[in-house]
């Protein structure tokens, strides 16, 4: 980890002028990502080069929303990004709020956004306001959106309304819930949304505005090691099931991306059932909005048959989420029972 400024609120400066004096002190920690990306001679395209000092230099007017410092914790793409950085993040965010700071801004790639901000909100204990965000277009593109959003996201950071609200995700001045959020389009400046609740509130003049409050999910204990191997299959037409097999030798749990409320092709129920009994299977729906289903359907790789096979449901968490809410459960030891109970509760 390279350290632009670790500071503390304790080294602010004492006086500062009528028009730059915020109450609140946020700490930006940067990951890497579309944002801090610009091109340079030596790749073809865009890389992580901007340093958190350079974001913040680019967005006019952020030292009025709050006194904010800098730390550079890791520097590559989102898609590089591993379960551990976000381990290692969760501590730097525990750290972070018993040296005062009022919240916390993680500038990260979008392409693992989602599931970033999902698993620190597991894992975060505290109360302090932690935001996520990125960019969809880089600091070289004309309208380039990072420097919006990283003020939008040092105000929500810094609102008082924000506090434990669980780990939020803004980007378009739209503000959402870690466990809700998705990317929704691949390049739109809108990419993110909550398709099953809507977002919490928005920025506006300033200020974040909450519409309604997010209840927290409760933590889960911060692993010794490793995480879990949890592999995910998906359910396509005419699919044969072959990655099902020998699962059980490589993987300590699955998540079936199934079709519409959690169905599967018929031929897939006897092996996902004998999976079920080895290790925790969990179905959740592809689709991306909804809730899987408990017992609407009766036929032979419908929902009601899979969860009476063993299998258990995802409620309305998609299967990348799914899949982290089962490792984070699998490396605290938490009995199968247990397993089927925080999926209804943290749906």
């Amino acid at each position: 980890m390279t350290a632009v400024r670790a500071a503390t609120p304790s080294e602010r400066p004492s006086v500062l002028s009528a028009d730059r004096a915020p109450n609140r002190t946020v700490l930006v920690l940067t990951l890497g990502g579309t944002i801090a990306m610009t091109r340079t001679a030596a790749a073809p395209g865009v890389t992580p080069t901007l340093t958190g000092s350079d974001l913040v230099a680019a967005v006019p007017g952020l030292q009025s929303a709050a006194e904010v410092r800098v730390e550079d914790f890791r520097q590559m793409p989102g898609a590089s990004l591993a379960t551990g950085d976000i381990v290692g993040l969760v501590e730097r965010l525990g750290r972070a709020e018993r040296e005062g700071f009022d919240g916390v801004v993680v500038t990260q790639g979008t392409d693992t956004l989602e599931e970033t901000s999902y698993l620190t909100d597991l894992y975060y204990q505290g109360a302090m306001p932690v935001v996520f965000t990125g960019a969809m277009r880089n600091a070289a593109s004309a309208g380039a959106d990072g420097p919006a959003n990283l003020l939008a996201a040092v105000q929500t950071a810094g609102s008082a309304e924000a506090q434990g609200a669980g780990v939020l995700v803004v980007m378009g001045d739209e503000i959402h819930a870690a466990r809700h959020v998705k990317k929704l389009h691949t390049t739109s400046p809108g990419a993110f949304g909550s398709p099953n609740t809507g977002p919490l509130g928005d920025v506006a003049e300033g200020s974040a505005r909450f519409h309604r409050l997010s209840k927290p999910i409760g933590s889960v204990p911060l692993p010794a090691g490793a995480l879990p191997q949890v592999e995910i299959v998906t359910a396509s037409l005419g699919s044969s099931g072959t990655l099902l097999k020998g699962l059980e030798n490589e993987a300590s749990g699955l998540v079936v991306a199934a079709f519409g409320v959690g169905h599967v092709p018929e031929s897939w129920c006897s092996r996902l059932e004998a999976l079920a009994a080895a290790m925790p299977v969990v179905l959740a729906s592809r689709i991306g909005a909804g809730p899987v289903l408990t017992s609407t359907y009766g036929f032979a790789g419908s929902e009601s048959d899979l969860l009476a096979r063993g299998l258990i449901g995802a409620g309305t968490l998609d299967p990348y989420k799914a899949r982290l809410l089962l490792a984070a459960l699998l490396a605290a030891d938490t009995p199968r029972p247990e397993i089927a109970r925080a999926f209804l509760d943290r749906s």
